[in-house]
């Protein structure tokens, strides 16, 4: 079904067809911002309750998503890629609060993100060469610091025979690639049943034949699950909200802790130090520019149950630093390891 942007959305319509608007949020019916280039403004346009609460339901009937007293959230995607958040009432204090992300880069290369400043072409070459030798990939950010965009980068270089699943909350991933299966989580129906969660995908995920999986974004215990399928070999990506490629490693070993009691930090450090080899971390700064802000490589190594990285780029507020570490276990990979590893030596 396509979207008529005029019918669907009404008076937000020309923000929504608007380029160079990258997210719209209203907090009241009278107060309804955008943000351009990283940065918000507040709009001069003046909705009433009705309006705001019929833009939501128009939009939703396209996503097949529910919003009520039982269900007072809803995440969905819409048909042009953008991403749906509402809460209503009693959860917010008087006002639906209302989240569009329109995803302009989606489908940005690397290159592209090379063109646009996000990152140099020596570390866009790096990371290439890391995606095709099948090293497991973790990208970090904070929120609207584009995560995602450089998540779809990175799917981007997956060389094009690889079978991929991608498993998300809602659907934002858009690999370019011939065999890709896409799956995205189910909340529960009325009756409280049929809910499927992350976990649930990453295991049906493995019976899929991939050759590789990504995870839209890591929150909770199926951390764990993630964890557990890059260490039987399988590549994959993801994301994960943090400071730092040193806050990831830490947030990565307690974040599988939620999945029970019998799950120590002794099992976790040696598997995370195994499982991820390289940290890629995005930030949004001041002035509304979005930068590849360090990349990390996981050495195998880990101490008093954590991990270790050692740092390979990092942006200084100028200019790239480059570190002493080594990309990771290009050993491991008989086909392009000797590529991988002959061109950081050289």
């Amino acid at each position: 079904m396509d979207l008529d942007l005029n019918i669907t959305f009404g008076a937000i319509a020309s923000f929504m067809s608007d380029p160079t608007i990258e997210e719209i949020w209203i907090n009241s019916p009278e107060r309804i911002f955008i943000a351009r280039n990283g940065r918000s403004e507040l709009t001069n346009l003046l909705l009433s309750a009705d309006d705001v609460r019929n833009i939501v339901e128009r939009a939703l009937m396209w996503s097949g998503r529910r919003l009520d007293l039982s269900h007072p959230f809803v995440d969905a995607r819409l048909p042009d890629g953008s991403r749906l958040h509402v809460v209503i009432p009693e959860i917010t204090s008087q006002h639906w609060a209302v989240n569009i992300r329109k995803h302009l880069m989606r489908n940005s290369s690397l290159k592209d993100l090379v063109n646009l400043g996000v990152m140099t072409s020596e570390i866009s070459t790096a990371l290439t060469y890391c995606v095709e030798a099948g090293l497991n990939i973790l990208v970090c950010g904070g929120t609207q610091a584009g995560k995602t965009t450089v998540l779809n980068a990175l799917a981007g270089a997956v060389p094009l025979s690889e079978r991929v699943v991608t498993i998300e909350e809602v659907f934002e991933l858009t690999p370019q690639l011939p065999d890709v299966v896409q799956m995205q989580t189910r909340s529960a129906n009325l009756q409280g049943e049929g809910e499927i969660p992350l976990r649930r995908l990453i295991k049906e995920s493995l019976r899929m034949r991939p050759s590789r999986i990504i995870v839209g974004e890591v929150r909770e215990a199926e951390a764990l699950d993630l964890l557990i399928a890059l260490n039987s070999g399988l590549p994959g990506m993801g994301t994960l909200h943090a400071n730092s490629p040193r806050d990831a490693i830490v947030k990565l070993q307690t974040l599988p802790l939620l999945a029970g009691e019998n799950i120590s930090h002794k099992f976790i450090a040696p598997t995370v130090a195994s499982a991820i080899d390289l940290i890629v971390h995005t930030t949004l700064d001041s002035q509304g520019t979005r930068r590849i802000s360090e990349v990390a490589a996981v050495t195998g190594r880990f101490e008093n149950d954590r991990a270790e990285i050692d740092m390979l780029w990092r942006w200084d507020g100028k200019e790239y630093e480059r570190g002493v570490g080594s990309l990771p276990n290009p050993e491991k990979f008989v086909a392009i390891g000797a590529q991988l590893d002959k061109w950081w030596h050289k």
